[in-house]
Order: structure tokens, then sequence, then C-alpha cells
């Protein structure tokens, strides 16, 4: 059975502290746990959209090919929604929330029946331009080396 992936591109305003609209991509129901894929989107926030794929395809998750599929819509939805270029952008915002469990029954000797839970979940992707993500607690380059710099 083959996962689907809907994602969903939304312009939105965020405020007085987001610059533009957003670029965002929405993939619900996917049947694997919340836990699991954290593990996953923890390792690509705040990277480059090269860099993230990059780290999707050699990582060995089976929660890399929905993520990997999900930040493609989100580049797509950037391109055509904003004409943005993809070498341009940046995971920005990333959510991972529990979905609906999924409720199964194994059956086992004599009439009994376990029950058995499959977790879905929720992944949201905010991508933002490289040159509008003007974050004064965390700069880009700090973002590449992987360090934090903090405002006195």
């Amino acid at each position: 059975m083959r996962e689907t992936c809907h994602s969903l591109g939304r312009m939105e305003s965020m405020g007085n502290n987001s610059p533009g609209p957003e670029i965002r991509a929405l993939a619900r129901n996917i049947r694997m746990s919340a836990h699991k894929a954290r593990r996953v989107i923890n390792q690509i926030r705040g990277r480059s959209y090269g860099q993230a794929l990059m780290i999707l395809e050699l990582m060995p998750y089976g929660a890399c090919y929905p993520i990997s599929q999900l930040i493609h819509s989100a580049a797509a939805n950037a391109n055509h929604n904003m004409g943005l270029n993809k070498a341009n952008l940046l995971v920005g915002r990333v959510e991972v929330n529990e979905g609906a469990v999924l409720k199964r029954i194994q059956p086992r000797a004599q009439g009994r029946g376990y029950p058995i839970q499959k977790p879905t979940c929720h992944i949201t992707i905010v991508s933002e331009e490289i040159s509008r993500s003007n974050d004064p607690i965390m700069s880009i380059e700090s973002r590449k080396k992987g360090y934090v710099w903090r405002r006195k």
C-alpha cells in the first residue's frame, strides 16, 4: 500500500514578525508515528533546500521519503505561487503533530483478539526565502555552521 502525500500551498501574512507571505506544505495522515517523524525533522530544521534533500537521501529511516516529498512540494509551491528560486529556500518552521490512531485487531488463539494501534501524524513545513529570513537571534551563516548566537 502506498502512502499519499497531500500538499496545500498557502500564502498567509504572519503579522509583524514575518516580512512576507509564507510558503507552506502540509501532509496529513501519514502512516508513521510522530516520534519517528520528529527524529528526522529535527535534523533538517533550519537547513537550505539542497542540504535538507541531501540529508534525507542519506538517512536510513523510513520517515525520510514522505518528508522529502513534502519538501519538494513546498519548493514547488514557492516556485509556482511566488516565483521563487528553489536554491534560495530555507526550511523554516516544521511541525509534526499526532494524527488519528487506526485501531486494528490481531487474531490470536482460542478466539481472542489483541488490539493493534497504528499511529498517524500530520507534518507541516513552512519555508522561507534566504534573503527574507532576517532573524535577529540566528543568522544564515550561524545556521550553516550549527552555531546559535544570541543577543545580549
